[in-house]
């Protein structure tokens, strides 16, 4: 589900479908921003020296307003332009896309910094939780209140 564009927030997804990192770098373009910093947060096969088979992220009905929320105060910042933000919930198979930014900036340096704020808050701040599968058949929830 996408939110309404919001000055300088252009998407904003929590979604079930696979995530595009080319879709969320396009959607920040704009012709007064001379640098794009982008994150993909991929699902990895390992945690803390377990294997990990798969994994499922459930959210909260809040999700997607609060990932509104974080993404319009990145885009307040006066030397952003322009924010994207999507996570997926269900279930991810090793290599997929969990979590996508974009941020769009006049400088590098503030793109850099806008981008690794973003991803800071929806991960402290996001009401979505991931259940792990490991190789041994057990599983674990992570960051479930």
């Amino acid at each position: 589900m996408s939110a309404p564009t919001t000055t300088g927030v252009t998407r904003v997804a929590v979604t079930t479908e696979p995530l595009d990192l080319a879709a969320h770098e396009a959607a920040v373009a704009d012709p007064r921003a001379g640098a794009v910093v982008s994150f993909q947060g991929v699902v990895r096969n390992h945690d803390h020296g377990r294997v990990v088979e798969n994994l499922e992220y459930e959210g909260h009905p809040s999700a997607l307003d609060v990932l509104r929320e974080v993404a319009a105060e990145i885009a307040a910042d006066p030397d952003v332009h322009a924010v994207a933000v999507s996570h997926r919930i269900g279930p991810l198979a090793i290599g997929d896309a969990a979590l996508v930014a974009a941020v769009s900036t006049a400088h590098r340096a503030a793109a850099f910094a806008a981008c690794a704020r973003l991803v800071d808050e929806v991960k402290a701040r996001l009401p979505i939780w991931k259940r792990q599968v490991f190789a041994d058949g057990t599983e674990e929830w992570v960051n479930c209140p």
